[in-house]
């Protein structure tokens, strides 16, 4: 057993508090990994606002990091100790019917477990003042040492930055993922994004490689517009200079409507209208940011009788232990941006600071 520190979240709407926890050694077909960087998500705060139906508390939250793998469990032969990975929380078994379906990355193998926030066996590997901890998206990594599956963990570059490709875990890989697999951003395409966090930036990254001619960035925040400039955002508006809907603004901007549009926000009003910003007869929409639960769509069906289609994405389409180390060797080899997303780097201490700067958008 380790003992070491984490971020723990002892109930819903509280600050996560620094504790020594206990981390058991990892099973049959687990790994123990040594965090050395994480970094911080609006889906751990969604959780920890206790709007998630699936959230448990106590937990450790988390699931965009990188480290080193500490020990593995009987069974294990993909990794070994010494290894650099970053652990998945879309894992990718490759038996069930999803991981052999070229059509989705959605791995159902360890799902049902990993939504009740425990480990394949049904138990936790956590524990802090006697108390059992719940693991959280398969990955915890805001604790020094976590354990994962070894269906939930990439083999990466050793000489990887771990600071930077924590990113590649969700964020990053989600809004690239979201243009280049999932809507297939075409050459000459006009593109909106809605939402320029890390997430939207990552679309307007992805809509730019794949060759798009203008991409439009859509944000009440006009302190992003600079840094969506510099990732290949060729304009950006807000809503609020507008009297009329957005969808009709850009209607008018780009002759009838986009050809890709992606919501990264995670807001039902603005999903309905990045689909109605969409051309007529071809206009692609992507759903890429989560809502709360119980929200609904909605939109006239018109809108799609004419041609348009609404599509979902979850980790942009990745199919993870194959994708993972490759989109790394991108970030290497300079393909795809990263440093560029990390605004601030903070002691493990400060963690609640990191929230603080997320939720205020800086």
């Amino acid at each position: 057993v380790i003992k070491c520190k984490a971020a723990v979240a002892w109930e819903a709407g509280k600050p996560l508090s620094i504790e020594e926890v206990e981390v058991a050694p990892p099973k049959a077909h687990e790994v123990r990994i040594k965090i050395v960087a994480t970094a911080v998500c609006h889906t751990d705060a969604y959780t920890l606002s206790g709007a998630d139906p699936e959230g448990c508390f106590p937990v450790i939250l988390g699931h965009e990091g990188a480290g080193i793998v500490e020990s593995v469990g009987e069974g294990v032969t993909k990794v070994k100790p010494g290894d650099t990975v970053i652990p998945l929380y879309i894992p990718q078994c490759g038996e069930c019917k999803f991981c052999k379906n070229p059509k989705t990355n959605l791995c159902q193998k360890i799902r049902i477990t990993q939504g009740k926030g425990v480990m394949p066996d049904g138990t936790s590997r956590f524990t802090c003042k006697g108390k059992q901890i719940y693991h959280f998206m398969g990955t915890s990594t805001f604790s020094e040492y976590t354990v994962v599956a070894d269906i939930s963990v990439a083999k990466i570059d050793a000489a990887a930055p771990l600071d930077k490709v924590c990113l590649l875990g969700c964020g990053v890989s989600t809004g690239y993922g979201a243009a280049v697999n999932t809507a297939k951003v075409e050459r000459g395409s006009t593109c909106a994004v809605f939402g320029l966090g890390g997430v939207g930036l990552a679309a307007i990254m992805g809509c730019k490689i794949a060759g798009a001619s203008r991409i439009i960035g859509i944000d009440l925040n006009k302190d992003k517009y600079a840094r969506a400039k510099e990732f290949g955002a060729t304009e950006c508006i807000s809503p609020q200079d507008f009297q009329k809907p957005i969808q009709e603004v850009l209607a008018e901007m780009t002759d009838g409507g986009v050809d890709y549009s992606f919501e990264c926000i995670g807001n039902v009003g603005v999903m309905r209208a990045a689909l109605e910003a969409c051309h007529k007869g071809w206009g692609v929409s992507v759903i890429v940011g989560v809502a709360a639960a119980g929200e609904v769509i909605s939109t006239r069906p018109f809108q799609l009788v004419t041609g348009r289609t609404w599509k979902g994405t979850a980790f942009g389409g990745w199919k993870s232990v194959d994708s993972v180390p490759k989109l790394v060797n991108e970030y290497m080899s300079k393909k795809i941006k990263v440093d560029e997303f990390v605004t601030d780097t903070l002691p493990f201490a400060k963690i609640n600071e990191a929230f603080e700067l997320m939720h205020t958008g800086k």
